[in-house]
């Protein structure tokens, strides 16, 4: 066993039980369990929820602006949920599954962290049961049979220069950004300019985790938008009459995921866009089907709230027609101080004063919770090297402004660290809220950018800048302008720029493309700098991983 990695030894060193046990607790009957291994398995929920009529509460674990030094949100929702299990509540968490790009490149998995995590945590963190190369797959057959159409005769007159629709591979990869296909003659295609996004900001992704069922994921890949013709009228896969074929790709994929957190508590782990460019929340029929099953259900939104929260509660929340009953917003005092000013490594340096100035960043992100008529709770994540002064600055900070908090030590305790934030996440969910979303699509795409922009991101308004202006004609033209909006935004600042840590305000959102994504039901308005194909850091974690002797992962995180 590696010890060099102390969330994996937890891991690897658990007592992880039969998956057939976790699933009679969770309440899912035998028919509806599709074993993978021992540890892991399906559920198809139709089966397990068709005598439910429960319809459990609903917690959303969301964040800060993120740092470089990493706030532990998902190793707090599990934390969470293991503490409302000890409490007797029965509950089930809802997680995404990791992508390969972040666990090979800089940021790790999203299968929590020390006695906080679900496991089997080397499966999830890897191929798990296959979903993201069944989406990978799904999008690349699509791609295969558009290159196809156009070598056969290009009987829908598609225009090779404008097809949008891109390959996709679950890594990140800066080289596959641009390129060029259908090279080397005729018989080998059409020549056209084409490229790659990473699998979890592909279209399939985001329509596998807002498709209700089956039926309505072949709906949704029916609509997807692949390009237009020579005389610039669309062109949707439906024209291709291939949805069925897609639909066939993902029909084990739609399925939830069974795992279990290090505290036995059900998880279902499903669904895996990013929230920095897609809309960064697990699917649908898991949140649903773990409200089936249990009385508390939580879930994450991934990043701040200003990326994952706000597209939970505008996008999935409207789709999925639901709304949660509370909302933890994890913050941690080495990210404060990193937005008060202090540099990465000197974090671990008790600095007062610096974090209490980086606490504007933390107001901002509760007051945008408060914006769509919900109370939030804070979750103060220790770290080792928080001092007592400091946490005591931060939950005085709270208690002055009348903010629930509670400290938080789910990493090294497990659900007994987070019991303190259970019982005021159950308090807060215990009362009555006037849920709004932020904006009114019908509005349209401007209106609703303005209003995120305004609202969220503390600026005065948003800029169209190159192609974005012309895509905006488009929309209207099209009828695709009343579509909720998905924000592809930096994750490190409330702005388009990166280093503007804090919170900063009179800035302005630059908006340099919007892509419909018809059958994901939303338009993603890219802004800044933010590309579809992260690269890797110049030192990625890959360099420290393998295998020890025995075939058990190293270096894994």
């Amino acid at each position: 066993m590696s010890h060099e990695n102390p969330d994996l030894a937890i891991a690897q060193a658990a007592d992880v039980r039969p998956i057939t046990e976790i699933a009679e607790r969770a309440g899912i009957p035998a028919e509806a369990l599709i074993p993978y291994g021992k540890t892991k398995a399906k559920v198809d929920a139709e089966l397990a929820t068709s005598a439910s009529s429960r319809a459990g509460s609903l917690v959303l674990v969301t964040a800060i602006s993120p740092t470089p030094a990493g706030e532990g949100k998902s190793t707090v929702t599990v934390g969470l949920a293991d503490a409302l299990n000890l409490r007797g509540r029965n509950t089930m968490v809802a997680l995404r599954e990791p992508s390969l790009g972040p666990v090979m490149g800089i940021k790790g998995g999203a299968a929590g962290g020390g006695h906080a995590q679900v496991v089997p945590m080397e499966d999830i963190n890897l191929h798990f049961t296959g979903d993201l190369h069944a989406i990978t797959a799904a999008n690349n057959t699509l791609s295969a049979l558009i290159d196809n159409h156009l070598h056969q005769g290009n009987e829908l007159g598609l225009d090779p220069r404008r097809i949008t629709w891109k390959r996709v591979v679950d890594i990140n990869d800066r080289a596959l950004r641009h390129v060029t296909v259908g090279l080397g003659g005729p018989l080998q295609g059409v020549p056209r300019e084409d490229g790659f996004d990473i699998t979890v900001a592909s279209e399939i992704m985001a329509v596998l985790c807002l498709a209700s069922d089956i039926n309505d994921l072949q709906r949704r890949l029916g609509e997807i938008l692949i390009g237009y013709r020579y005389d610039r009228t669309p062109v949707q896969v439906k024209d291709l009459k291939v949805e069925g074929a897609l639909t066939l790709l993902l029909k084990d994929a739609i399925n939830p995921n069974l795992v279990q957190t290090l505290g036995g508590t059900p998880a279902l782990v499903h669904g895996g866009p990013f929230a920095n460019i897609a809309h960064g929340c697990n699917s649908i029929r898991a949140t649903n089907l773990a409200r089936g099953l249990a009385d508390t259900v939580v879930t994450e939104a991934g990043f701040g709230a200003d990326l994952g929260a706000e597209k939970f509660l505008d996008i999935k929340a409207r789709y999925g027609d639901f709304a949660p009953d509370a909302v933890v917003v994890v913050a941690t005092v080495r990210a404060l101080k990193h937005h008060g000013g202090v540099a990465k490594d000197e974090l671990t340096q008790e600095n007062v004063p610096a974090m209490l100035e980086g606490t504007a960043n933390l107001a901002r992100h509760l007051e945008t919770v408060g914006k769509f008529g919900l109370e939030p709770v804070v979750a103060v994540n220790r770290f080792p090297s928080d001092t007592e002064a400091e946490l005591d600055a931060l939950l005085n900070w709270c208690r002055e402004r009348g903010v629930r908090a509670a400290l938080t030590e789910v990493w090294a305790k497990g659900g007994e660290g987070g019991l303190e934030l259970a019982d005021q996440v159950l308090e807060v969910a215990a009362q009555k809220h006037d849920f709004r979303h932020l904006y009114d699509p019908a509005e349209g795409v401007e209106a609703s950018l303005n209003t995120l922009a305004r609202e969220v991101y503390g600026a005065d308004g948003v800029q169209f800048t190159d192609s974005a202006p012309l895509k905006l004609r488009q929309l209207k033209k099209h009828g695709w302008d009343r579509l909720p909006v998905c924000v592809a935004k930096t994750q490190y600042s409330f702005s388009d720029d990166q280093s503007l840590r804090g919170a900063p305000s009179g800035h302005t959102l630059h908006v340099r493309d919007l892509v419909p994504k018809l059958g994901a039901g939303f338009v993603v308005a890219i802004t800044g700098s933010i590309m579809t194909m992260p690269g890797l850091p110049k030192e990625p974690a890959a360099l420290r991983m393998g295998v020890d002797e025995n075939g058990q992962a190293i270096g894994l995180f």
